[in-house]
């Protein structure tokens, strides 16, 4: 009885703490010297909106190719994190990612408890130009996207309740770390001169890991099972999602230059070209499969190409990042097919697309970097420097082996405190109806010879 109501009152008693809390945190003056840019305050400030659409942009990329009675509880899961993460990144996230290091490991959880102090410290040191308490909001759509991520592995079986949870946990214990040990100065993969510019180890790899060890913990969906081959619900979803990934990836890695000027213009030149060539590689490589060109394989061709220059837009060139598109979606592709022929369950293939992609484009990173595009960075193997790509690779694998153990771990925890995965009866009804009471109710589903064709009512 005491677990139910735990179960049923907990998450809104802990949010009314955190509401009744902040009311006592002391206030402080802005902190102005009169050096912040306003031409670089104004592009930051776009930059975070965009990558904030990112998050509703996975949600139909993602609500679009799962069956039509799980549409929804799909993409709540991609928006809910918005609301979690913005409110856990205020109280402590931030501290943990960006606060006075502790051994470079994790940043002291005291340093800007519920924001005190954000609007009167000092600019980010490698962000002097903007405030602090922008560049900490730029940060905080970072942290809102990446457990989103993991939705597609886990999506039909996962409880929203433990969703949730999932996210906190991540927050805190994954993405926390890995923020304060890349992009801090003082933190273990920036002090042994590992290069992210955007978040290929943050963001990407350490979803990919989560979403790997967590179709191992929830195990394969019945449809996965019998080998009933389930059509995306609504295609339209998934060309809007890619879209509107696409333009708020200009944010994403563009507005990491935290500036405006020349090398935010490289990344963000990087960036389409990229995932206009992730997406035609992946198109054409199916092609000459003997597959015909699809709506699909163009999208996810795409993404892939965005996430493989991600950690790399800021300190590649434009050309490179040609290669690094196409490269990254072959490796993709192959790796899905790979992953369709095991009992691996990753229903929208987060891993071999984010975390594939994110290893890859880490890699290519360590070979293509050159200081010609940016002095602050370092020139790969293409350049003579195979020490750098030896550096990247030491990088890949702490954040891999990182990352898969402790999501292993937060699964396996978040199973003892409550099951995980949701009845056979509640996954064959739809997580829709069952986790959330509502329905998807645009158009209609017919069989046609043994297949669940949908007609959309438009």
């Amino acid at each position: 009885m005491a677990k139910k109501l735990f179960n049923q009152w907990g998450p809104f008693a802990i949010l009314s703490i955190f509401a009744v809390a902040a009311l006592f945190v002391p206030l402080l003056p802005n902190f102005d010297e009169g050096k912040y840019s306003g031409p670089d305050i104004a592009f930051v400030l776009i930059a975070t909106a965009l990558v904030f659409i990112m998050t509703p942009g996975l949600a139909f990329f993602y609500g679009g190719m799962v069956h039509r009675k799980n549409i929804l509880s799909t993409m709540i899961k991609s928006v809910v994190a918005a609301g979690v993460i913005t409110v856990l990144w205020v109280v402590v996230g931030f501290s943990l990612a960006f606060g006075d290091s502790i051994h470079g490991l994790i940043g002291n959880p005291m340093t800007y408890l519920f924001f005190h102090g954000v609007n009167s410290s000092p600019s980010w040191p490698l962000a002097a130009t903007i405030p602090l308490s922008l560049f900490a909001v730029f940060q905080l759509m970072f942290a809102i996207i990446t457990p989103g991520l993991v939705v597609g592995a886990v999506a039909e079986r996962i409880r929203f309740t433990s969703y949730i949870l999932f996210i906190v946990l991540f927050a805190l214990f994954v993405y926390s770390p890995l923020a304060h040990w890349t992009w801090h100065p003082e933190g273990l993969l920036f002090k042994m001169g590992v290069l992210d510019f955007a978040g290929g180890t943050v963001v990407h790899i350490s979803a990919g890991m989560a979403a790997l060890a967590g179709a191992i913990v929830l195990k394969r969906r019945k449809t996965h099972i019998e080998h009933r081959e389930i059509p995306p619900a609504n295609i339209p979803y998934v060309l809007i999602g890619t879209g509107l990934l696409w333009f708020g990836w200009f944010g994403f890695n563009a507005g990491s230059a935290l500036g405006a000027n020349s090398l935010a213009v490289s990344a963000f030149l990087t960036t389409n070209t990229a995932a206009g060539a992730g997406g035609l590689g992946w198109m054409f490589f199916d092609a000459a499969r003997g597959r015909k060109p699809s709506v699909l394989g163009f999208c996810i061709g795409a993404v892939v190409g965005l996430v493989a220059i991600t950690p790399g837009a800021g300190f590649v060139s434009v050309p490179s990042s040609i290669f690094i598109g196409v490269i990254a979606s072959v490796i993709s592709n192959l790796a899905v097919s790979w992953k369709q022929k095991t009992r691996l369950d990753d229903a929208l293939d987060v891993f071999p697309c984010h975390g594939v992609g994110g290893i890859v484009g880490m890699l290519l990173t360590g070979i293509f970097a050159t200081k010609t595009v940016n002095s602050g960075g370092a020139d790969g193997w293409f350049y003579g420097n195979s020490d750098f790509f030896f550096t990247q690779l030491k990088g890949v694998v702490i954040v891999v082996l990182f990352s898969f153990t402790v999501s292993f771990a937060i699964f396996k925890l978040i199973n003892l405190i409550q099951p995980i995965r949701v009845s056979s009866e509640d996954e064959e009804e739809g997580l829709d109806a069952t986790q959330h009471n509502e329905k998807y109710s645009q158009g209609t589903l017919i069989v046609k010879n043994g297949r669940e064709i949908e007609n959309f009512n438009y």
